[in-house]
Formats: structure tokens, C-alpha cells, sequence
């Protein structure tokens, strides 16, 4: 008689606001939708909920008392940290072009529509888990640079880690599959950012300007030109 498997255990989703009414309703949410919910009230009581239970997901408020959100995804962003949605009663493109800039995988503005987070939830679990699958090893190289697709690290041409973003790996990543085609920023915001466009069109210009900035070596090419009218073409070919 063949053996049953074990059924899956559900992602683990931590909710940090300092309103018990929002982490109540959004543990249910969660929960209602097949996902294992817990809540805290602050930040440090969040670090104590991640040592003890883990997470597979952080939704993080950006205003509370103490530590802010922003704060907390800057010390957590990094190899092996959840990955995290931050809510914010701030509808301001500023606050959410910061987020995702410190770390933060999305970003909402509150009151946000249930359906809609949980949506969004699935897709970035989506994309950490495409890329904790890429094979161990897998790089890419272009221009003395090395993407390292596995570790999410981008190596120069002196062999040194250069730090990015989780926003900036997608980008890169979504160039690096992708060169030598104009990609418009609706383009990159589905590759990276699961579009929504209302918000992110400008975050992907002041992304690919720091990409820019990293790739940039003395008497280097230009790596990621913008065609103007058109959106932005990685001119390099990388080699596997």
C-alpha cells in the first residue's frame, strides 16, 4: 500500500500594526485564504514573533509608535529575511518609492482592498520561491560583472559584493534575461513589480537609476541605456 504524503504546511503570514482592529481583520483575511496568520502590535514584539515562530511573509504598517516600519525593513532587508508588504495610510508616491528602495517587496496604501492584498501576497511568495529554485551555481555574467541568480548577489569586476535591493535584483534580473530589447517600464513592472502603474512607473525610473550607479566603472560602458519615448535596453550580452 503506497504511503500517504503529508499534506503541505501553510505559508506563515506575520501581521505588524499597532491597530488590534486592522491585525485582527487581516489575520481572518489570511486565514480565510488557506495561510497560517499571526499578529504583533509593534516592532520589537514582530522580532520576537520571528525568533520564536518564524515567517514566510511580513505585512508591516509603515506609522507606528517606536520603531517605524521603514526603520524595521531597512535592519531586515538581506539574504534570508521574509519577504515583506508594507501598508501605510500615506497615499504619497514619495513614501512608496522609499519602501520599496529599503527592501520592501510591495507596498499598498491603507484602506487596501482584501482581495487585493492577499493577490499580492501570492505574487511576491511567487517570486521568492522562483528564485530559491534557481539551480546552485546559476550566474550570469556581463561586463566583468557577475549575477549570482541563487544568493541574489551582484559581484563586480574586482570581486566584490555590491548591495542591492530586493526591487533591484528584479530589475536586474528582468534586464540581464532579457538584453540587448527595449523593455518599457510597463514591461519591467511586470517582470518585477507585478504592475501596478499608477505608482510604480517612477519607481522603476529611480531604480534603474541606481542600478546605473552600481554598474558604473572607470572608462566602463554605458550598461542600461534609455531610448527615449520607449523605455530602457541592456546593451550588453551576458554569458552564462
Amino acid at each position: 500500500m503506497a504511503l500517504m504524503s503529508e499534506p503541505a504546511q501553510p505559508l506563515r503570514v506575520l501581521i505588524v500594526d499597532d491597530d488590534a482592529a486592522i491585525r485582527d481583520g487581516l489575520v481572518e483575511v489570511f486565514e480565510r485564504a488557506g495561510f497560517a496568520a499571526y499578529a504583533a502590535g509593534d516592532v520589537p514584539a514582530m522580532e520576537r514573533a520571528l525568533a520564536t515562530r518564524g515567517a514566510d511573509l511580513i505585512v508591516l504598517d509603515l506609522m507606528m509608535p517606536g520603531e517605524d516600519g521603514l526603520s524595521a525593513c531597512k535592519r531586515l532587508s538581506g539574504k534570508g529575511r521574509p519577504p515583506i508588504i508594507m501598508l501605510s495610510a500615506l497615499g504619497d508616491d514619495a513614501d512608496r518609492i522609499v519602501g520599496l528602495e529599503i527592501g520592501a517587496d510591495d507596498y499598498l496604501a491603507k484602506p487596501c482592498n482584501p482581495r487585493e492584498l492577499v493577490a499580492r501576497a501570492r505574487a511576491v511568495l511567487r517570486r521568492q520561491r522562483d528564485a530559491d529554485s534557481a539551480p546552485p551555481g546559476e550566474s550570469i555574467r556581463f561586463a566583468g560583472f557577475k549575477l549570482d541568480i541563487a544568493r541574489r548577489e551582484l559581484i563586480d569586476p574586482d570581486d566584490v559584493v555590491i548591495p542591492m535591493s530586493a526591487g533591484e535584483f528584479r530589475l536586474l534580473r528582468a534586464f540581464v534575461e532579457r538584453p540587448q530589447r527595449v523593455l518599457s517600464r510597463e514591461q519591467l513592472l511586470d517582470y518585477a513589480f507585478d504592475n501596478d502603474g499608477d505608482v510604480f512607473d517612477r519607481a522603476v525610473d529611480v531604480q534603474v537609476s541606481r542600478l546605473r550607479k552600481k554598474l558604473e566603472t572607470p572608462g566602463g560602458i554605458e550598461i542600461i541605456r534609455t531610448v527615449r519615448g520607449e523605455g530602457y535596453l541592456f546593451a550588453v550580452k551576458p554569458i552564462p
